[in-house]
């Protein structure tokens, strides 16, 4: 799994620096687009296009019947009863094609995520780092020692939380950083990614040691001590805006592949 991880990042992180010029939303109206005309090609060769030409013809001779037989109520009954049967073949025809873009799109969206759903640390103002403990830890034990690159400040002494088995900082950055932080813990020296500034970037997620968590959050190395079990920085979201309008991506990124999906579609002959 983290070699599949590494090469969707990789590839993410190419198409990110081809667009690297352009507004966040330009890159991702792209990807989105990208991603539009491709579930189009899965739809195509995985579901039954004929037999769900024929459910479509029943749906719209079933609305045909409504309309011109409204004041015939055994006709309309029955018409409804038809249009009912209809749509649930039509869902059922769609389940396939649906169960094969599943698994990649969620893939994708959870790789996405550290592309465009969070922003860096903003410059100057306080953020917390949190380290998960593995269970037995001693809430009473010294805490990891901690080096913050240049321009991060940590701000206080690390505050435990005994119940949640978790040990914060608060740090303040003072400038655009990207770098790491690192925390001495036992023997192992475990590196955490850090981001700030204005600049819109790649911001990676929590670190994770199990490899179950690692599938949710892929964007950073596992971490290396069995004494810890995750390191989060509380990033802010980011929005993307366009024409005045400020949404969070994942909208953007459905609105214009189900956009380009509808444009698309006579094109490549799918029965949608």
């Amino acid at each position: 799994m983290d070699l599949i991880n590494s090469g969707i990042d990789g590839a993410l992180k190419l198409f990110f620096a081809v667009f690297s010029w352009a507004p966040p939303l330009v890159g991702l109206a792209v990807i989105s687009a990208l991603v539009g005309v491709g579930m189009l090609w899965v739809f195509k060769k995985t579901s039954n296009q004929a037999r769900m030409k024929q459910v479509k013809r029943r749906v719209y001779a079933s609305l045909l019947e409504l309309r011109v037989f409204a004041d015939e109520p055994g006709v309309t009954w029955r018409a409804q009863k038809s249009l009912f049967a209809a749509n649930f073949r039509y869902m059922g025809l769609a389940l396939q094609p649906a169960l094969w873009l599943a698994v990649p799109m969620v893939l994708l969206i959870i790789h996405m995520e550290s592309f465009y759903g969070r922003a860096p640390l903003p410059v100057g103002r306080e953020a917390i780092v949190t380290m998960g403990m593995a269970p037995g830890w001693d809430a009473h034990a010294a805490a990891p020692a901690v080096t913050a690159p240049a321009g991060v400040e940590i701000a206080g002494p690390p505050v435990r939380a005994e119940a949640a088995r978790e040990i914060s900082w608060r740090i303040v950055p003072h400038g655009e950083v990207s770098g790491e932080m690192v925390f001495r813990v036992g023997g192992t020296a475990v590196a955490r990614r850090i981001e700030a500034g204005s600049r819109p970037r790649y911001v990676p997620g929590t670190n994770v040691r199990s490899a179950l968590a690692g599938v949710w959050e892929p964007a950073q190395p596992r971490v290396a001590s069995d004494a810890v079990e995750y390191i989060e920085i509380a990033y802010p979201g980011a929005t993307l805006s366009a024409f005045g309008v400020r949404l969070n991506w994942l909208v953007w990124f459905f609105g214009i592949s189900i956009l380009a999906a509808l444009v698309m579609k006579k094109r490549f002959g799918v029965v949608i």
